[in-house]
C-alpha cells in the first residue's frame, strides 16, 4: 500500500477507531470512495493502566482483522502509538499487520534497542513497524508536550539501526489540535526524505492545512493519521441524537433507524472520512491495487 501510494503520489489515511460504529464508518467511507485505508486502535489508550476497566487486546485484534478481511478495498490494520513493548508484541500475534511502538521516556539508545527488537519480532510474523523520531507538540489538558522537530541525521541513524518500515516525523504537525490549521516545515521534510528514503507518516492530520498536506504528499508522505476531528464529529452527532423526544430506548439504540445513536455516529464518521480522503488524493486508488 505504501509503495503504491508513493508511486501514485497520494497518501493512505489512517482513521482511528474506538468502537464498532467508528470502525464501520471508516470502512463505509473507504468503500464508497474506492480508497485504500488503514484502520486501527490507539495502543496508548488501550494499554493504559489508568483505565477504569482493563481492555482485552485480542478482542480488538479479532474485530479489526474481520473488518479488514471483509472490506472490498485494501485495508491495513495498525496498533498505533503504544509505549508498552509487551502490548506491541501481543498485537503482532492477534491480527494487526502494522504496529507502532513509542518511546516511554527512556534514553534514546534504550528506545532504539527496544524498537529494533520489536522489528525483529514483528517481521518474523509478517507485521510491519512504524516509529517516530522527534515528537509532536500537544496542548490539550492532561496531554501537554512541547514537542521536538525531527532531526534528519538522527532519523537516518534510527532507521538504519532499527530496520523500521515507516517513519513518523515532526515537522510542524500537532497532536490533538482541536481547532484551526497549521502549516508544515517542508524544507525539513525534504531533508528527512533525502536522508531516510522510507515512506513518511504525518500524525496530527486533523490540524494540517490542505495545501501543506498536498505539498508533503508530493515529497514522500504516504500515510496521514486522523483521530481528533473524527471524535469531534462523532460527539456532535451523538449530542444531536440525544436531543430527541423519542421515548423508546430501542429506537435510540439498536433498531438501526434514523433516530438510532449508533447509526448517526457511524454516518458522521463516514462523512468525515470521505472529506479527508479527497484531500489525500486516494479516492479511486483501490481500483489500481
Amino acid at each position: 500500500m505504501m509503495t503504491r501510494a508513493l508511486g501514485g503520489v497520494y497518501a493512505v489515511g489512517y482513521f482511528e477507531s474506538w468502537n464498532l460504529e467508528s470502525l464501520q464508518g471508516v470502512i463505509d467511507a473507504a468503500e464508497k470512495t474506492e480508497s485504500p485505508v488503514i484502520i486501527g486502535f490507539n495502543g496508548e489508550f488501550l494499554s493504559s493502566p489508568d483505565r477504569v476497566v482493563q481492555e482485552r487486546l485480542s478482542w480488538h485484534g479479532a474485530l479489526g482483522r474481520a473488518a479488514a478481511d471483509s472490506a472490498s478495498v485494501p485495508c491495513g490494520f495498525i496498533f498505533n502509538e503504544c509505549p508498552r513493548a509487551d502490548w506491541v508484541k501481543q498485537a503482532c500475534d492477534c491480527g494487526f499487520n502494522l504496529v507502532m511502538p513509542v518511546d516511554s521516556g527512556e534514553e534514546d539508545c534504550e528506545f532504539k534497542s527496544e524498537a529494533a527488537e520489536i522489528v525483529r519480532y514483528a517481521h518474523a510474523r509478517n507485521v510491519m513497524v512504524e516509529a517516530e523520531v522527534g515528537n509532536l507538540p500537544c496542548n490539550v489538558s492532561g496531554m501537554e508536550e512541547t514537542g521536538t522537530m525531527t532531526d534528519p541525521a538522527t532519523a537516518r541513524d534510527f532507521v538504519r539501526t532499527t530496520g523500521i518500515d515507516l517513519l513518523a516525523v515532526s515537522v510542524g504537525n500537532v497532536h490533538v489540535k482541536t481547532d484551526g490549521e497549521t502549516g508544515l516545515d517542508l524544507e525539513l521534510l525534504e531533508a528527512i526524505r533525502n536522508e531516510t528514503e522510507l515512506p513518511l507518516v504525518l500524525h496530527g492530520g486533523s490540524g494540517i492545512a490542505a495545501d501543506a498536506l498536498a505539498d508533503a504528499i508530493a515529497m514522500g508522505v504516504a500515510k496521514v493519521n486522523y483521530g481528533t476531528y473524527l471524535k469531534q464529529r462523532y460527539l456532535i452527532a451523538l449530542a444531536d441524537a440525544l436531543n430527541s423526544d423519542e421515548t423508546n430506548p430501542h429506537a435510540l439504540l439498536g433498531m438501526g433507524g434514523p433516530k438510532d445513536l449508533l447509526v448517526k455516529g457511524r454516518r458522521a464518521i463516514s462523512d468525515a472520512v470521505m472529506e479527508r480522503m479527497e484531500i489525500l488524493g486516494c479516492c479511486g486508488k483501490a481500483r489500481e491495487s
